[in-house]
């Protein structure tokens, strides 16, 4: 090397030699394969490229609409769970072993990519298992089941038209959709769904379990036209789902808002207007004064209620309206 040449290489400036705010900012521009590739470059990059203040926005622009509190509480138990196996498998050599293998990785990676670098592969680095990168990763490999509810389930059946029913969920990146597993129940195994696509799933509204009755907070505020989402079961083996509907008007009121004094009636009409005019699931009645639990065994039993307040969610539910009217 010549002595202009020793000169040059000595003035060149590291990516590393900017100040910490520069480099932040170059680095919250990278998407995620980005900044796993970024982390293989050294040491120092890695940790910067792991940290939690640059994966919130990543984890939350791409899973925060269908990830909730009851995907997080399982994140929880799936980390203490592997951490716990680690710890009874593996002990103290076992943490050596993986701490060393955790400064090979990013070599062995960067040798890899050399070659080819598959997608699927791309958010493989070592990564402290409560990181919210350890998290993106365990959702974008499909390695983490997580639940959420599913609208429509099972490709549309006609039977659960305008419904959303709980799930067990994993990611497909290749087909860019989800599998979900719905749980049995009575007689009926488990039901398994291929190709769910992002538009069809949310996050849990409430916390209650399917199996539970949800606590009605909106029944003194019902009043004709609201939208409402109510729990439905077939019997009293299955668990609830959600199905929408809307609040109507009593039969001795003619609908004239003026005139309606429907919402001072301890009785409320709800309407799934969804199924034809004369359909046995038309329409139902609650008490909302004293509501629980209603229905029998022909006609399946009505749940708790929640009032949608927000337009996204209306116009989520109108997304799903069946093309022609349910019988």
């Amino acid at each position: 090397m010549s002595s202009s040449e020793s000169v040059m290489t000595e003035g060149m400036m590291s990516l590393l030699d900017l100040p910490n705010l520069a480099l932040e900012c170059i680095l919250e521009r990278l998407e995620p394969d980005g900044l796993c590739r970024m982390a293989c470059v050294s040491s120092d990059l890695k940790d910067m490229c792991l940290s939690d203040h640059l994966w919130e926005g990543h984890m939350k622009k791409k899973w925060g609409r269908i990830i909730g509190s009851a995907a997080y509480k399982e994140w929880q138990l799936h980390i203490s769970s592997k951490m716990e196996s680690n710890y009874f498998l593996g002990g103290e050599k076992k943490g050596l072993v993986m701490r060393y293998l955790s400064k090979l990785w990013p070599v062995m990676l960067v040798r890899s990519s050399s070659v080819s670098y598959d997608k699927s592969k791309k958010m493989e680095i070592a990564s402290p298992d409560d990181s919210i990168v350890s998290c993106y990763r365990a959702l974008e490999t499909g390695k983490f089941w997580f639940p959420a509810q599913v609208y429509n389930r099972e490709n549309g059946h006609v039977g659960f038209m305008l419904s959303c029913y709980d799930a067990d969920l994993s990611y497909d990146s290749h087909t860019d959709t989800f599998q979900a597993r719905y749980p049995p129940h009575g007689r009926r195994s488990a039901a398994i769904e291929i190709g769910v696509s992002w538009d069809r799933l949310r996050a849990p509204p409430v916390e209650t379990s399917p199996h539970d009755l949800h606590i009605s907070d909106c029944l003194n505020d019902l009043r004709p036209r609201d939208h409402i989402e109510i729990q439905w079961r077939r019997n009293k083996q299955f668990p609830y789902g959600w199905w929408y509907g809307v609040v109507g008007h009593l039969e001795a009121c003619d609908g004239n808002e003026n005139y309606c004094h429907c919402h001072e009636s301890d009785t409320v009409v709800l309407e799934f207007n969804q199924y034809a005019p004369g359909s046995r699931w038309r329409h139902t009645m609650i008490n909302r004064r004293d509501h629980r639990e209603e229905g029998n065994e022909a006609d399946g039993f009505y749940g708790g209620i929640r009032k949608l307040y927000h337009k996204d969610e209306i116009s989520t539910w109108q997304h799903f309206w069946p093309a022609d009217i349910l019988e």
